[in-house]
């Protein structure tokens, strides 16, 4: 997989979390990293990091433009920046709601929009979004939520058949639950609660009977994302430790 040496990716979100861990790799891996968030990545020494909100779509293409005035190429673009807000259908608020598609979906479809363009007159790159296991399965306050990922695993399909044909390849990674601060929720770290800890550790609900680290979605996006990945295209690969395999 150490077949970066030269190429140029951008990772969103790349300030915390899986999107840290993620920039983090490439970079090992021998890649130029930009790293996309709102917030100045810490401890990242090699990592280009640009300030954007990518719930401002207007912002993305300028962005764009000048990792390529810089660097001439991207190879690699990964989708992972993402927000998540607790809000009841009968209490759904605007403003949450079209953040949380903005930010989760939105920005990715253009992101890709204006990436691939380059990609197709390289005639290679690849392309990874992070989804989870919402796109297929759902709880109660969740709706943006949900349907954010359901539509970027429906966006990565859509792509995937229109790019491949110029040497892009599209994928999505779906985790399950990440030790990150995504995981705190109203102040509290829902992988820290008694009712985590009961249903899916002790009664294996989870069967690996723990979470996942962020590095371990990395290294999934980094091998799809990589020359090693020759084949697989429009695909969303889901890794939660066996949680989804479950009845």
């Amino acid at each position: 997989m150490k077949d970066f040496s030269g190429q140029v990716v951008i990772v969103t979100g790349g300030a915390n979390g899986i999107g840290k861990a993620t920039a983090e790799l490439f970079l090992e891996l021998g890649a130029k990293v930009i790293a996309f968030d709102r917030e100045q990545a810490k401890d990242n020494s090699g990592i280009e990091n640009v300030i954007i909100d990518l719930g401002n779509l207007a912002s993305l293409e300028g962005a764009v433009e000048e990792v390529i005035k810089k660097y001439g190429r991207i190879d690699v673009l990964v989708n992972i920046a993402g927000v998540f807000s607790p809000n009841a259908i009968l209490e759904l608020e605007n403003e949450k709601y079209f953040t949380t598609l903005d930010v989760n979906l939105h920005a990715p479809v253009f992101l890709i929009k204006y990436v691939g363009k380059l990609m197709v007159k390289q005639s290679y790159g690849r392309i990874i979004n992070l989804t989870s296991i919402h796109g297929k399965m759902s709880e109660p306050s969740s709706t943006a939520y949900d349907i954010s990922k359901a539509g970027l695993e429906a966006a990565t399909r859509t792509v995937a058949l229109e790019l491949v044909e110029h040497g892009v390849l599209v994928n999505a990674v779906a985790p399950g639950f990440v030790a990150t601060r995504m995981s705190i929720v109203d102040g509290k770290d829902e992988l820290e609660s008694d009712w985590f800890k009961d249903i899916y550790i002790k009664n294996k609900r989870l069967p690996i009977a723990r979470p996942a680290l962020p590095i371990e979605i990395a290294q999934g996006i980094a091998w799809l994302a990589s020359k090693s990945n020759t084949y697989i295209t429009g695909q969303t690969v889901t890794i939660d430790g066996g949680l989804s395999a479950r009845f």
